[in-house]
């Protein structure tokens, strides 16, 4: 019975291995499902009982779900730049030092610099045909209108169809500005200043009250017309600027057309996989949901218990399961390593009065924008590969948006760059349950280029401990979030300096509701002694690069504006009607 029982423990051994290396041997389609602004309290298999997401809860049934899964920054450019590299923002000059911390317009010159190498320009080297649909929000041009230093095409993708920017109210007819609201305020005051003087002038001149030479009152009146051209030439036409659809390297909607973007987006994903089904691909699919405005087509409005936001979301996980159907529909399923998630967490701020139009982070303080608290940077993260990861595993390992660069460059039969620090790690081991831990055991929160918080996971005791340097301060004060700022600062008054930081255990209390002290903890100064020496260790690894979100590359450029005429004049729909309802 004995010798029976060990040849079928040997058999099953031998063809549970052999299945799972028939499948790593061939190189498997790769499909990246990256969410705006998506709260990790937004989806089903993450607790919310109210919004409907069956698509993404049946990867997560039919896959694996991680719990502790962390953005490598909480706003959109810092957080994806993170994840194309497998590096900390701050390594690719992808971190603010000033209070713009993500890219602010197509005509800047920042962007992720062209000496990055992305996942996908590795998984092209490999073979892959490689597609980027939806938002890109990483740069564009440098010095022309048409040198695409930043374009997705100049790191790896084969093919774009999407936003090279990031949607906005201002795209949106009738929506309030969100593009630099207090700067545009200030601006207004100061033309209305100076239009008010000129008539104040003017009249005086005109009734004799005033002795001035009308050559002095014109020059006046062309260096503040002038300056009202300045500053209205780029903020008075966001939606032509900003809200643009590009494929390849062309212009084909300016302005975009909101009622139709995520049909054609759809449509461009489900036609790249059919394109591409005899493989290898790697398809990134950037949604522009659920970034604000949250324009949603008229099948979805009104049909969620969570007003606008909620239908937005639903919109979102429909085409997620239209995209899977079409994975089905060509035979694929098995063959291709499916992830979402999204670039970090709900935005708090975004409210049209009482009504929420941003996301909620479940049990997580804070939200975006918030470099250390969990709410700003712990997301949703599903793997789905039938066959090879265990179905309806839930991982509670630190992990990062940064381990999927090493994960799919291993699965594709790559190498990492030599020459250069990748803080990400493969998930591969832990995915698949060869591994127990994760192979993170720090990890640094950044909030722009400075340093808020840092993870120690203490593997021998399973304690997550969680040191806070820095904490943005609240408004109103215990609101947690920044209401009335749009979003929290990372330095200066807006923040408190902690000294002795604040200190958790995520893994007693993950809603990092009670800091520890010296006289409740007994290892506090070991913990603060322990994670003060990686810090240390860590900036050693740090080299200087030029900041690519600097003020000087991120101010408006016409002459690098992307433009489907000839600048000024920028405007086309050559989609048309190229739409299909799918």
């Amino acid at each position: 019975f004995r010798r029976y029982l060990l040849m079928a423990l040997t058999s099953c051994l031998f063809w549970n291995t052999f299945g799972l290396n028939a499948a790593m041997d061939s190189k498997p389609n790769i499909l990246l499902f990256l969410a705006d602004d998506l709260g990790i309290g937004d989806v089903g298999c993450y607790g919310n009982n109210t919004i409907r997401t069956p698509n993404i809860d049946s990867l997560a049934r039919e896959g694996v779900k991680l719990t502790q899964h962390i953005a490598a920054a909480p706003l959109c450019t810092p957080s994806r730049a993170a994840f194309l590299t497998g590096r900390y923002p701050v390594r690719s000059g992808m971190a603010s030092s000033n209070r713009y911390r993500a890219l602010q317009w197509n005509a800047g010159s920042g962007g992720l610099p062209a000496n990055e190498t992305t996942f996908a320009r590795l998984l092209q080297q490999q073979g892959y045909t490689t597609g980027l649909i939806g938002k890109w929000h990483q740069g564009v041009n440098c010095e022309s209108f048409n040198d695409h230093c930043h374009h997705p095409l100049n790191h790896g993708f084969d093919y774009f169809y999407g936003m090279p920017f990031t949607l906005l109210n201002n795209c949106q007819e009738n929506k309030p500005p969100e593009l630099d609201v207090a700067l545009q305020a200030k601006l207004w005051l100061y033309s209305q200043i100076i239009i008010l003087a000129v008539f104040t002038i003017t009249a005086g001149k005109l009734t004799g009250l005033i002795s001035i030479r009308w050559k002095i009152i014109t020059s006046f009146t062309l260096m503040g017309g002038l300056f009202f051209i300045s500053w209205y030439s780029s903020y008075g036409f966001v939606q032509y600027w900003n809200c643009i659809l590009m494929r390849n390297h062309d212009v084909t909607e300016q302005p975009m057309r909101l009622e139709r973007t995520a049909s054609l987006m759809l449509k461009e994903a489900v036609s790249f996989i059919k394109r591409n089904r005899h493989g290898p691909f790697l398809l990134f699919v950037s949604f522009l949901h659920v970034h604000t405005p949250l324009f949603t087509t008229a099948k979805f409005r009104g049909k969620s218990r969570h007003g606008l936001y909620g239908d937005n979301v639903e919109e979102m996980d429909w085409m997620v399961g239209k995209i899977l159907d079409s994975l089905d529909k060509e035979g694929l399923k098995n063959h291709t390593f499916t992830y979402f998630a999204s670039d970090h967490g709900g935005h708090l701020e975004a409210q049209d009065g009482s009504a929420q139009l941003g996301g909620w982070n479940g049990i997580y303080k804070g939200g975006k924008g918030m470099g250390g608290w969990e709410g700003g940077i712990r997301v949703p993260g599903v793997f789905r590969w039938p066959g090879v990861f265990p179905a309806g595993t839930v991982i509670s390992e630190p992990t990062s948006l940064m381990d999927i660069y090493p994960t799919v460059v291993h699965l594709a039969g790559g190498i990492l760059p030599q020459d250069r620090v990748i803080d990400g790690r493969n998930l591969v081991p832990l995915l698949q349950g060869r591994a127990q831990k994760s192979e993170h055991e720090f990890l640094f929160h950044y909030c722009g280029s400075y340093l808020h918080a840092v993870r120690w996971h203490q593997k021998d005791s399973g304690a997550i401990w969680k040191a806070h340097y820095v904490t943005p301060v609240f408004h109103p004060s215990g609101a947690g979030a920044c209401y009335g700022k749009g979003i929290c600062p990372c330095s200066g008054e807006g923040v408190t300096h902690q000294d002795p930081p604040l200190l958790f255990d995520l893994s007693r209390d993950p809603s990092e509701a009670k800091p520890l002290s010296a006289d409740t903890e007994p290892l506090f100064d070991t913990v603060i002694r322990k994670i003060g020496r990686a810090i240390e260790e860590h900036r050693r690894t740090l080299t200087p690069v030029p900041e690519q979100l600097s003020l000087c590359n991120i101010v408006w450029k016409p002459w690098l504006q992307p433009c489907c005429g000839t600048f000024p004049f920028c405007w086309c729909d050559k989609e048309g009607d190229s739409t299909q309802s799918l």
